[in-house]
């Protein structure tokens, strides 16, 4: 951020003439074109002196955002600067650092005072990055998301006091309501900003903006802008510099990739439970081989799941599993289209950007960006089809219980994706991702929460929010 460069110095030497002693006692006057040559070197030097300064400390800010989600909890630190009141970014290593502590906070619902630990660790971490010199002059926020939301209220909020606690005596700039739990919706929308501004489309037209359908741990997001009549709940609008951008933007509780797996592992585990001596419940979603382990304390009832709960992983039968767990309530839909649930979504409009755990499968089985949805299935058809103890071979790196998931993904996306919001196998318009722009921008929500509470920060006189840089 700052270049140390020493000012331009000229030197100018008078030329003395020595053809008369009388003359060089006399007072030398400078010529005109000498003056110039002065001028012209000073005006120089202090260009190159305001250019190549170190920008002041009190230009400089930081900013700290406390990404509390269902798997884990990540600290953001941000370093950016006010040009002329304007806040301009930088998410290169240089001013951008992340840290995570895993479990994430709602694993402390029986044990509430437990979720001091990660997030003290995260605002050491924290402290590190920032000069302590800036601490008191730095917003730190911590937003949570659908990790706590399944919790109870009661519960939820003792969690939240805890982190408050924490945060109070960390240093940094906070308040009380700073520490909250952010709407889905809300998540969805910061999604899209900081998409659209790793793009460079957002201050640009509406209908030339990127949506996002994001596949989280505990809830799935699908943002983007449309130009037809949603319900108010449905609806956010958000203006960036002179633009408004009408959103489309939902959050599907429960419908994450591991809330809606293990939704899944429950209804087979109680059928199992439920079933007599010689019925068999299999699980498509699971490759053969692998044998269940119950958490019940009955030793008799584990062996009687062990026994009744097979896997049998196939993925066409998986697809079929989780379509109709996408599905369930849609008889309840109160509008004319509703593609997940009874929730209603609007036709799909322009490009869009699949991420989180899209774009962990999708890498996981090295599939092309252009052809990846159509490709899917026959990568997830020969996952499933294997046996587990095979699998293991082939993927010793890969831990256990993310070499379980992969199965069922593989099927869950194509279900919600093409089966579900109507995207073709053959689609361009869909890309996964995790990050985008020339810049190789993390695709964060975190970062867009960042970039709209610095632009609220910052607004000018007139209440309108001032175009951000970048």
């Amino acid at each position: 951020m700052t270049s140390e460069t020493d000012p331009l110095i000229v030197q100018i030497q008078p030329d003395h003439d020595q053809s008369s002693p009388t003359e060089s006692k006399s007072k030398w006057k400078p010529s005109k074109s000498i003056i110039l040559l002065t001028f012209v070197s000073v005006a120089i030097t202090l260009a190159l002196f305001f250019a190549f300064r170190p920008r002041e400390s009190s230009f400089e800010r930081y900013s700290v955002v406390i990404d509390a989600g269902s798997s884990g909890t990540r600290a953001h630190v941000f370093r950016y600067w006010l040009e002329s009141g304007k806040p301009v970014f930088d998410f290169g290593k240089d001013n951008y650092a992340k840290e995570s502590e895993n479990p994430g906070l709602s694993s402390y619902a029986d044990n509430p005072k437990g979720a001091n630990v990660s997030v003290a660790e995260l605002v050491k971490f924290a402290k590190g990055r920032v000069p302590e010199g800036m601490w008191e002059k730095s917003d730190i926020r911590l937003m949570a998301t659908a990790g706590l939301r399944l919790l109870n209220e009661t519960v939820m909020e003792q969690i939240l006091e805890v982190t408050r606690e924490v945060l109070r005596s960390s240093g940094f700039n906070f308040r009380d309501d700073w520490a909250w739990v952010i709407t889905g919706s809300d998540e969805g929308k910061y999604s899209w900003v900081v998409a659209n501004y790793a793009l460079g489309s957002l201050g640009g037209e509406p209908l030339q903006t990127t949506g996002i359908v994001e596949l989280g741990g505990a809830s799935a997001q699908v943002t983007f802008v449309s130009s037809q009549p949603m319900p108010e709940d449905l609806s956010q609008t958000i203006t960036y510099g002179n633009v408004a951008y009408s959103l489309y933007s939902h959050s599907f509780l429960h419908l994450g990739q591991n809330a809606a797996h293990d939704k899944l592992w429950e209804a087979l585990h109680n059928s199992a439970a439920h079933s007599t001596e010689d019925e068999i419940v299999t699980d498509p979603c699971t490759p053969e081989g692998y044998i269940f382990v119950s958490k019940r304390q009955n030793s008799t009832e584990e062996s009687r799941l062990t026994a009744s709960l097979q896997a049998a992983g196939n993925f066409t039968e998986c697809r079929t599993a989780t379509l109709a767990m996408l599905h369930e309530g849609k008889e309840n839909c109160a509008s004319e289209h509703c593609s997940i649930g009874s929730t209603f979504t609007p036709d799909l409009q322009g490009r869009f950007l699949a991420t989180a755990s899209f774009y962990y499968t999708s890498k996981f089985f090295e599939l092309h960006e252009k052809d990846w949805l159509s490709e899917m299935i026959p990568a997830g058809k020969r996952f499933c089809g294997e046996n587990w103890s095979e699998l293991k071979v082939q993927y010793p790196t890969e831990q256990d219980k993310h070499l379980l998931n992969y199965c069922f993904s593989s099927a869950y996306i194509i279900s919600m994706l093409h089966d579900s919001l109507g995207f073709a196998l053959d689609d361009g318009r869909i890309e996964f991702a995790s990050k985008a722009g020339a810049k190789d921008i993390p695709l964060d929500w975190a970062l867009g929460a960042f970039i709209l509470e610095t632009s609220i920060a910052t607004l000018d006189y007139s209440g309108k929010s001032r175009k951000m840089l970048g």
